[in-house]
């Protein structure tokens, strides 16, 4: 799938141990979802996007966003003929969302229950 595009589940492990760089002290990954090149990862401090730039993929862009700069999000459900679920965050000081696609076997219900738990402190 994720020659479509969209995202789909990694082992958080993984994502601890291929991030560990970028991580804080004591900074734990919950969940990580890769898209075609692209990494997303929640942390329990923040929300990271990792945008491989390029033909190679040598430049990359770390977006952090912390979550108490979330004011809303919002989560759209896999349909029968719509196979892909959608997030999108809106970060205060900006109109629009970021956007990112998931396939239908990743549980969107545990994406929205994690930025709820960080998002809602």
């Amino acid at each position: 799938m994720a020659l479509f595009g969209n995202a789909h589940a990694i082992d958080p492990a993984q994502a601890q141990q291929d991030y560990a760089r970028l991580l804080g002290q004591g900074e734990q990954v919950h969940a990580a979802y890769l898209l075609i090149r692209d990494t997303i990862f929640f942390t329990d401090r923040r929300l990271v996007l990792v945008d491989k730039q390029g033909i190679t993929g040598k430049k990359v862009e770390y977006h952090s966003i912390p979550y108490r700069s979330i004011t809303h999000f919002a989560v759209e459900t896999a349909g029968t003929f719509d196979l892909d679920a959608e997030l999108k965050i809106w970060i205060s000081g900006s109109q629009l969302p970021i956007q990112k696609t998931f396939t239908k076997g990743v549980d969107i219900y545990e994406v929205q229950a994690i930025l709820t738990q960080f998002v809602a402190k």
